[in-house]
């Protein structure tokens, strides 16, 4: 029998225990992923960029960013590889395999919520982000052609009234709708479920075409870009030098790639100002310089305004309390875009550029200049497409901060990596399933990594690429197809093809890309 003092000392010792395990689960690593669209390598201020970019900034000043990582080219296709942990050849184009889980689902044996704020766009796969992909909470913005009016966005899968155009009242801009819904997923994690650690993935749309932007953002740059894509691709080529973020050569502008995007009756809307070719900037005339400086302070007020909103969802994760415990990862899902067209509600040559009555894009010359240094635009296998900004901030984890990686990473590696993290084994609950092909990027976080031996695989809309160490095979449309090598360790910009000086690794590395082709088509039929 107890005695008067027994039943006291069990019950503290049953809540101590109870509070012990909520710790625990409050302890676990907190990941915010922040994806954009269509941002270039040389977008962000720390990547040598001139547009502001302060809070990201401070991000890369206090953690890792990465000189070499990869992406897919393509929206929908990078979004496959980051939810998933696979390549999106694996998840086929017919429908979700049998075998297929996203991060959210695979996070819930460790106690994680999630939540997810912004573009999705992995209709093919996942439908909806709740029903479907495993969040707890989703806004979710699905009217790629209006910023300010949006007909299409959904709150936790079921879909919001139109944002009525006539209101004078409504103040609405995707950007920052985007991290409202965020903050306020958080806010009420924080009110009702403080105990559980979360996955929290913010989709900007921006700096995707249509060039729409609030005009105070816009005025911010004015009398920016006067002087043209040639002179700021030079001096941010001299930035990134200085930064050690490159070693090599700047690519020049192709002027005769024409990008896969709408006709020339569509371009004839835009008016004479319009160029759809990389030309050098003096061969311009007059009128055409100040409609392409027009277009570039409007992508830059975009990113701008993006910047400034990750500070808001940034100064809700330091209001929690978890800031230091919170892994931050910010990355785009492929290089600028070159394409031109007029889509959704058309343009009006009348309204004020970057208004939601016009439809602008920035075009190859300026696509150029954001993604310096490197050759080509999303879509391509080429460096331009498929390599990005990647900053990881982790104060709890992260120790070397400031520093630079050269080493090769992929979105394929956030999975393996958050999982990792969680204290979850890195691969698929699911029976059969493929193998991650990805890396836990942890070691390289915790400065004990070395120069991996792996190799990545690229495929999209006909271009393809294959790396192996330093060495990359790449070809696309544009080129016939034909395969091309280069050496990374001193031609990032791909002006040399050396196949022919090394026809033994040319021939290997295009019957490896094939064998891995072979393969992915296998784990899509599963």
């Amino acid at each position: 029998m107890f005695d008067r003092l027994s039943m006291p000392m069990l019950l503290l010792c049953l809540l101590l225990g109870v509070s012990a395990h909520a710790q625990d689960k409050a302890h676990k690593t907190n990941v915010l992923v922040i994806m954009a669209d269509d941002l270039g390598f040389a977008d962000l201020g720390c990547y040598g960029g001139d547009i502001r970019t302060p809070n990201l900034d401070r991000l890369a000043r206090n953690g890792l960013r990465f000189s070499r990582f990869y992406n897919t080219g393509r929206c929908w296709t990078s979004r496959a590889s980051l939810i998933t942990g696979y390549y999106h050849d694996q998840m086929g184009t017919k429908g979700r395999p049998s075998w297929a889980q996203t991060l959210p689902q695979m996070l819930k044996p460790a106690g994680y919520r999630s939540y997810h704020s912004g573009k999705w766009h992995l209709e093919k796969w996942f439908e909806k982000p709740i029903a479907d992909a495993g969040f707890d909470r989703s806004y979710l913005f699905a009217d790629f052609g209006r910023y300010f009016w949006p007909s299409e966005h959904y709150l936790d899968d079921k879909k919001l009234p139109a944002i009525d155009r006539e209101d004078e009242d409504e103040d609405y801009y995707a950007t920052t709708a985007k991290a409202d819904y965020m903050i306020s997923f958080l806010e009420e994690h924080e009110q009702r479920h403080a105990d559980k650690p979360f996955f929290a993935f913010l989709a900007f749309y921006a700096p995707h075409f249509p060039l729409h932007a609030p005009q105070e953002d816009i005025e911010r740059y004015q009398f920016h870009y006067e002087d043209g894509w040639d002179a700021r691709r030079a001096e941010i080529f001299i930035r990134q030098k200085q930064m050690g973020l490159i070693d090599t050569s700047l690519s020049p502008l192709e002027r005769n790639i024409l990008a896969p995007s709408g006709d020339a009756e569509q371009r004839k809307q835009l008016g004479p100002g319009e160029v759809p070719y990389a030309v050098r900037w003096f061969e311009l005339t007059e009128e055409q310089k100040r409609f392409q400086s027009m277009k570039m302070r409007i992508h830059a007020a975009m990113i701008d305004r993006m910047d400034r909103e990750i500070g808001r969802v940034i100064s809700q994760i330091k209001k929690m309390g978890v800031y230091d415990n919170t892994l931050i990862l910010f990355m785009s899902d492929n290089g600028a875009s070159a394409e031109i067209m007029v889509r959704h509600d058309g343009h009006d040559p009348k309204a004020d550029p970057g208004s939601g009555d016009s439809y602008l894009c920035i075009g190859p010359g300026w696509s150029s200049s954001s993604n310096t240094p490197f050759r080509r635009h999303k879509i391509w296998t080429h460096e331009g497409g498929i390599s990005t900004p990647f900053i990881a901030h982790w104060p709890k984890g992260i120790l070397g901060k400031g520093k630079l990686r050269h080493e090769p990473g992929h979105l394929i590696d956030l999975a393996p990596t958050i999982l990792t993290l969680a204290g979850l084994k890195p691969a698929s609950p699911v029976e059969d399933a493929p193998e991650l092909p990805g890396e836990d990027l942890g070691l390289v976080f915790s400065d004990q990594a070395e120069f991996w031996r792996r190799e990545l695989y690229f495929h999209h809309a006909g271009n393809r690429a294959l790396q192996n160490r330093d060495w990359k095979i790449v070809s696309s449309k544009t080129d016939n197809n034909r395969w091309a090598l280069y050496d990374l360790s001193t031609d990032r910009a791909e002006q040399r093809d050396v196949s022919a000086d090394h026809t033994l690794r040319m021939q290997e590395m295009t019957k490896r890309w094939e064998r891995l082709n072979e393969r992915f088509k296998k784990d899509a039929a599963k």
